[in-house]
């Protein structure tokens, strides 16, 4: 090997377990890269490197005295935690400046379980402010960058942890998604994301799930890295709202290399949002990964998009109530984002009783969705409409609700698979000329990550990998 990063996760663990690289050397190798290089990328906001070295040198001992098989499946392996999850006695922001000194008093549920899968806490990924944008600018942190061109934003709101996995600087992270903020910035940065089904993943024991919209997830290079993150992350708590049937086979890593047999794929690129259009390049992509899935034996049909655009001011409505979760003091309300006063603006004008209508809306319109969707084991769209855009144009306009509008015409797919509570996947199948990176999407029927995955790998290993020989410049 050239460096420690260019290993998968999976291969990190196999090399600790073989004692080939330890954990210590790992994590002094992935925090010396964040040192030199995160300032021009923006993927974290904070970098816990003590803490990282404690852990490392407790899995260290740990790998002298135990048998390997023993061990945790992802031990010594680096995964930063998105700075919108509670980490136990490390600052949080979600994003905001408004939460500035503010330390986690206890640790999420989905972060206990990354522990005991072995993996490393190096640090908190950036995020927007209360991870409502689609892209990561914020008063607390760099924008963050997508690392094939570091004029371009990385997206959001999981935009740090992409930029920090696609940089090289970790090789996986935690993500969530709340409107497509995992997949977002999986295409802005070449990466393989995954949207669990609603309930895979317990937001326990502080953050709730009230409309389901939100999941936590894996971002990797690869699909298998992502099925096994996965495998770890997956689990429920008491009070869930939501809970989602477990993997046929037993885990989600078995369905890695596993035939998905002819399956039958629709196919649409019309968004919902009135006015959205979707560039050349994007309809290249999606044109490129309906031949590779055919190419492999894939029935690909053209639909009828199954949600139309009279579910987007019902979907405003619950976002824009959501924007106002977090509490802020009025003291504090003038250090909010121009975008995030907005938005909490128009939420607390939400009466309760329009809001159960635009739930109760939502709803019924999955229900006649899915009548359509779950004819296929998948749906394929785009998963933005643009290349990756330059840092500061979302906000390079005369209003936030410019800025909001700008939102909804870049990443009109991805939404609907919150309302819906499907997972759904971002595939890095394509790179422009110039090699940005443009993702693809892939939609699955409800509890049924498996097929996602089985298919996913089955179109890596037709393409010999996502990235190739890729690697961006700061690699």
């Amino acid at each position: 090997m050239a460096h420690i990063h260019d290993l998968t996760a999976l291969e990190q663990a196999a090399a600790v377990r073989t004692r080939e690289l330890s954990p210590v050397e790992i994590t002094e190798h992935y925090l010396e890269r964040a040192g030199r290089l995160d300032r021009a990328v923006g993927a974290f906001v904070t970098l816990t490197a003590d803490r990282a070295l404690d852990q490392a040198r407790e899995q260290e001992a740990r790998i002298a005295g135990e048998d390997a098989a023993g061990l945790p499946p992802l031990l010594g392996v680096p995964v930063p935690i998105k700075d919108l999850n509670f980490v136990k006695d490390v600052p949080i922001h979600f994003g905001s400046a408004t939460y500035d000194g503010f330390v986690a008093p206890v640790d999420d549920s989905v972060v206990e379980r990354l522990r005991d899968a072995g993996t490393i806490m190096l640090g908190k990924t950036s995020t927007p402010e209360f991870g409502l944008p689609c892209y990561t600018e914020t008063y607390v942190s760099e924008p963050a960058r997508t690392p094939w061109d570091l004029s371009r934003s990385a997206g959001g709101s999981s935009g740090g942890a992409a930029a920090a996995v696609a940089s090289g600087l970790a090789p996986a992270a935690q993500g969530s998604d709340g409107a497509g903020s995992i997949r977002i910035p999986a295409s802005l940065c070449g990466l393989y994301g995954i949207k669990p089904t609603r309930g895979r993943i317990s937001y326990a024991p502080i953050v709730p799930d009230l409309a389901g919209l939100s999941t936590n997830g894996p971002i990797t290079r690869n699909v298998a890295d992502a099925a096994a993150l996965l495998d770890a992350m997956a689990h429920n708590n008491p009070g869930d709202l939501y809970w989602a049937p477990p993997p046929a086979l037993g885990s989600f890593s078995a369905y890695v290399g596993r035939d998905p047999g002819r399956l039958r794929i629709a196919r649409y690129a019309i968004p919902a949002v009135p006015g959205a259009r979707v560039d050349p390049d994007v309809l290249a992509a999606y044109e490129s990964a309906s031949a590779v899935l055919e190419s492999l034996g894939h029935e690909v049909e053209e639909i009828t998009p199954p949600f139309g655009e009279e579910m987007v001011p019902e979907f405003e409505k619950l976002w824009f109530a959501f924007a106002c979760m977090h509490p802020v003091s009025k003291e504090m309300e003038p250090k909010l984002r121009p975008l995030t006063a907005w938005l909490r603006e128009r939420g607390n004008a939400v009466p309760a009783p329009v809001f159960l209508q635009a739930q109760s809306a939502l709803q019924t319109a999955t229900r006649f969705a899915s009548l359509v969707t779950d004819l296929y084991d998948a749906v394929l769209t785009p998963t933005v409409t643009r290349l990756p855009v330059p840092v500061g144009w979302f906000e390079d306009v005369d209003s936030p609700e410019e800025t909001f509008e700008r939102m909804k015409g870049f990443a009109p797919f991805a939404a609907m698979y919150n309302v819906s509570g499907q997972p759904a996947v971002n595939l890095p199948l394509y790179w422009t000329p110039d090699g940005l990176p443009v993702g693809v999407m892939l939609g699955g029927r409800f509890g049924d990550e498996g097929t996602l995955i089985s298919l996913s790998a089955q179109v890596e290993a037709s393409v010999g990998g996502f990235w190739g020989d890729r690697r961006p410049p700061v690699w």
